[in-house]
């Protein structure tokens, strides 16, 4: 499974607003600006100066800041006396020094843009305003800009698809882990006269390696990652759960065996578990040589 088909399966990130993904340090849109591939990431510091454009989206209105930046030559050129250029020939330098972020705008939030001129008011108090960076290869200085949202825009750029991962704030995060090392039909009469001192067979736990069941969803094993769903079986797991992050999950579906315990130790503590309820506790032991369930 792929890093973002996880995601989308845990509720925190399943049930997120637009507003909520944007927030996430972990935002960051893969663009281009012209030629280039680049990526746009909400993480930048409101710059101190920027030349305030009243643009809209499809007659929607809003204020694009744009920042000096050494690839805007001829706006930079007139930046300190920017004040005294007429607004026609401001707005002819934009249009051509800055098509490229234009265009850039235009695509990612799948709306056409139209320079309407020069601000003359600022954004809305109550309107939400984001900074961000865009980041270029080969060392190329990275451009910053302000643009006020509206819940169109939100939208647009609040997908799950743009949360980056690799992003260590994505990758540290933990959810709950179920170890299982047996799973096994087992006939009613049978558990209805299971006693302490009684054991199970586990012959899975000679052969294999546990599987860990991953908040509630994902099933690791050798193989990878998978759904997961709880199919009714008798499961003997861990008695205590614990957790992974979900780094190690992404990772596992590269090759899951990195990711599991080794097998229990000798007195383990384990549960028998049938479809969420514990039916039994006891221990990791042997049974004339073979790997047994010992209930308590």
């Amino acid at each position: 499974m792929k890093p973002l088909d996880i995601l989308s399966a845990l509720p925190e990130w399943a049930n997120a607003s637009h507003d909520d993904i944007l927030s996430s340090p972990a935002w960051a849109m893969p663009c281009r600006l012209g030629p280039r591939q680049c990526t746009m990431r909400l993480d930048a510091v409101r710059p101190a100066e920027t030349l305030d454009i009243a643009v809209q989206f499809e007659n929607e209105d809003h204020i694009l800041g744009i920042a000096p930046s050494p690839l805007f030559q001829e706006l930079g050129a007139i930046w300190p006396s920017r004040a005294e250029v007429p607004e026609p020939i401001l707005l002819a330098l934009v249009e051509k020094d800055c098509g490229e972020l234009l265009q850039l705008l235009e695509n990612a939030v799948r709306r056409q843009l139209k320079i309407v001129g020069l601000a003359t008011a600022p954004a809305a108090e109550d309107a939400r305003k984001i900074s961000a960076t865009i980041s270029l290869p080969d060392d190329e200085p990275p451009l910053t800009f302000s643009l006020d949202l509206s819940p169109a825009l939100s939208a647009a750029l609040g997908q799950l698809r743009y949360i980056d991962a690799d992003h260590p704030s994505i990758r540290s995060a933990r959810v709950d882990a179920e170890i299982e090392y047996a799973a096994f039909t087992l006939p009613a009469a049978d558990l209805a006269s299971l006693a302490s001192g009684d054991a199970l067979l586990l012959p899975e736990t000679e052969t294999a390696s546990p599987r860990v069941v991953a908040a509630g969803k994902f099933a690791v094993s050798e193989a990878g990652v998978a759904v997961w769903k709880d199919d009714g079986l008798m499961r003997v797991c861990a008695a205590e759960g614990s957790t992974m992050e979900l780094g190690v999950l992404f990772d596992a579906d590269q090759g899951g065996k990195s990711a599991l315990p080794p097998a229990p130790a000798e007195n383990a503590p384990l549960k028998l578990v049938r479809l969420g309820k514990t039916l039994a506790t006891g221990r990791f032991g042997a049974v004339a040589g073979r790997h047994a369930f010992l209930v308590d």
